[in-house]
């Protein structure tokens, strides 16, 4: 490791400290806020993610911060144990994602706190909730449209993003019956011909190729790549170690095209490709006002996603190209949109030209950069390692 890419590090480092411990207390009933400027609302899903750059701070004012969220999900949750959008709005419903991210972020919670039954009554609720979560009474969990964490991209059916973080709590709460068979569910090929007979089941693996479909439902199925879904799959351990590796070689060789191509600038990997373009079967009308391709869902870069990677790489047993998407990252990150004083931690950046939009000081990006450090430094990935035994 070079020093001065080090240092740089450091810095950004302490810098993401300081944009989590300025958002930790907003206008909504001392909940954290989103953003550092620009979104005061507590957004559950941006706040959930941010637990792994906290839990690994040793920040006691985030702990406590943190300890508060959960709290007050727990008080909104639904009557069946759904978790809400916004962490003081019970009636803010939908999300497909919320519920297994407070799940996964309990686990986390407990194992850092030692508070092994910590908001026992509402985990049990969210767990049965999410049960109830497949159609097909087994073990793949079904979503809506844009009611995961992409409010503006269609993700039908089975998500790959969001049947990972089942994965993941699963395994975290030690119930790897049942990750066991949504394992062997997302094992199954996609499906792609016309009929499908009764005793056919879709997954999401795609033939001839080594990652995960973006989604699958019946004879319908998305094979644009989804980067937070594969990462987390890597990190998690649903993808095995020789899968892991052909997804990671695919993605690095896949970027260096795209890069030649001019859709792409930088070191760092888009967080959904090939783009959806003009005229594509799957384009919507409203993606020219706010996807338009490599912005936004349709290939944006994701500071917070590229934290994932970064895990992912370190799962997977790949240090050396993990530190060098760090210092990608990090000199991402130094980009300002609006008024950050020094790191921006945007919200996500442009992939042809990496220009940061959105937000400065997002929460998630500053937590996730936390988190993708703290695996570099110590060449683990604290709450997964045990996930991938």
């Amino acid at each position: 490791m070079q020093t001065e890419d080090w240092n740089e590090i450091q810095k950004a480092k302490q810098c993401a400290l300081d944009v989590l411990l300025h958002n930790a207390k907003g206008p909504f009933h001392g909940l954290p806020r989103t953003a550092g400027w620009g979104y005061p609302e507590p957004y559950t899903r941006d706040l959930l993610i941010s637990i792994l750059g906290i839990a690994v701070s040793d920040n006691e004012q985030l702990l406590q911060s943190t300890r508060n969220v959960l709290e007050t999900l727990a008080e909104n949750q639904s009557e069946k144990g759904h978790i809400t959008s916004l962490v003081h709005d019970k009636e803010d419903r939908g999300a497909s994602d919320t519920t297994p991210l407070f799940l996964l972020g309990i686990s986390i919670f407990r194992k850092v706190t030692g508070e092994m039954d910590f908001l026992e009554p509402a985990v049990a609720k969210s767990l049965l909730w999410m049960e109830y979560q497949s159609p097909s009474d087994r073990y793949l969990t079904a979503q809506q449209p844009t009611s995961d964490w992409r409010d503006e991209q269609w993700v039908m059916g089975y998500g790959l993003y969001v049947n990972s973080l089942v994965y993941s709590y699963l395994r975290l709460f030690g119930q790897h019956e049942r990750a066991d068979g949504l394992r062997q569910a997302m094992s199954r090929f996609t499906i792609n011909a016309d009929a499908r007979h009764h005793h056919v089941h879709e997954g999401l693996v795609v033939k001839h190729k080594p990652y995960y479909a973006l989604w699958s439902y019946k004879i319908y199925s998305s094979e644009r790549f989804d980067l937070l879904g594969n990462s987390i799959a890597i990190l998690s351990g649903l993808a095995p170690p020789s899968r892991a590796l052909e997804i990671i070689s695919w993605i690095e060789k896949e970027t260096e095209q795209m890069k030649k191509t001019g859709d792409l600038t930088g070191d760092l990997p888009p967080n959904f490709f090939p783009f959806i373009q003009p005229g594509d079967p799957d384009w919507r009308l409203r993606y020219a006002d706010f996807n338009l391709p490599g912005e936004y869902h349709n290939g944006g870069i994701w500071p917070f996603i590229i934290g994932f990677y970064i895990a992912a790489l370190v799962a997977a047993g790949r240090p050396k190209l993990a530190f060098e998407k760090l210092c990608a990252l990090t000199k991402l990150i130094r980009r300002i949109h609006y008024d950050a004083p020094d790191f921006g931690f945007n919200e996500w950046h442009k992939a042809q030209d990496n220009l940061p939009m959105g937000q400065d000081w997002q929460s998630w990006s500053a937590a996730m950069y936390l988190y993708a450090v703290k695996c570099v430094e110590e060449n683990k990935t604290p709450f997964f390692d045990e996930a991938r035994v």
